[in-house]
């Protein structure tokens, strides 16, 4: 083969997982995947109405979640879907049990930004730029978790596990970032790059616990020694501080997916 010709595919091979952002490194990390097809429903402007709707998901299996929009409205996400179709199947026979209104399906890796326009008329949710590095995804998961700052977490079940609760809010967030993580706070500490202390970056989740092997909290790093949290179910998503006295014993480590 000619040596220019070796040359320009080995430069291709080098720039493929740039082009494609986080999903060739995901591939990399076990237990992560990208988030297939979602259906997103409502636009409810008081938030008791989107627990009432995410409560019926889960009464029948479904991995349901609300989130405030930049609107002040509430909408409900869920599934992960292999296809448009396998979606649009599960969508109308929700609707067809009355269990769903009108809804929209959400492609892979749309991610939830500040542009996105009401539901109403089935928003473009933008996608992340071709060639961006990878390494963004961790300030739009940042920016991501300050939106749900205020909400009521309400979404962890009937039966929920030890740090099942906050597991479940970071999951919500990687979710509408495009990417599946891990269901409770140990299997999340369990896959990931382990960061240090003082490389943390947006995006990073940070553990909580008595030992490695008994996490019980998580959160999400948001810059200048902060995370975003779900302390437990029914009180509202907030702000901590990693030097807060009770978050400083406790702290365990951190790892990144992006």
């Amino acid at each position: 083969m000619h040596r220019r010709t070796i040359w320009i595919m080995a430069c291709i091979l080098l720039l493929l997982p740039a082009a494609f952002g986080c999903a060739a490194h995901l591939k990399e990390m076990k237990g992560l995947s990208r988030v297939g097809y979602s259906i997103q429903v409502g636009a409810f402007s008081d938030v008791n109405n989107a627990e009432r709707l995410t409560n019926r998901l889960q009464a029948k299996g479904i991995d349901a979640f609300y989130f405030k929009r930049d609107n002040n409205l509430y909408a409900v996400r869920f599934g992960d879907y292999p296809s448009r179709d396998t979606a649009q199947k599960q969508a109308r026979r929700l609707v067809g049990e009355k269990v769903i209104g009108s809804y929209f399906i959400a492609s892979p890796q749309k991610l939830l930004l500040e542009k996105e326009k009401p539901v109403e008329v089935k928003p473009k949710v933008p996608t992340v730029p071709k060639g961006k590095p990878a390494s963004d995804m961790g300030g739009i998961a940042a920016r991501t978790a300050e939106r749900f700052v205020g909400i009521p977490y309400r979404w962890g079940g009937n039966n929920v596990v030890d740090g099942m609760d906050c597991s479940g809010f970071v999951r919500a967030v990687y979710n509408l970032c495009g990417v599946n993580i891990p269901r409770t706070s140990r299997e999340q500490y369990g896959t990931g790059e382990a960061v240090p202390r003082d490389d943390l970056q947006d995006g990073d989740l940070v553990f909580f616990g008595m030992s490695p092997e008994e996490i019980n909290h998580v959160g999400i790093y948001v810059g200048k020694g902060k995370f975003v949290h779900a302390p437990r179910r029914g009180d509202d998503i907030k702000i901590s501080g990693l030097e807060e006295v009770y978050f400083t014993k406790k702290y365990i480590g951190a790892k990144r997916y992006f």
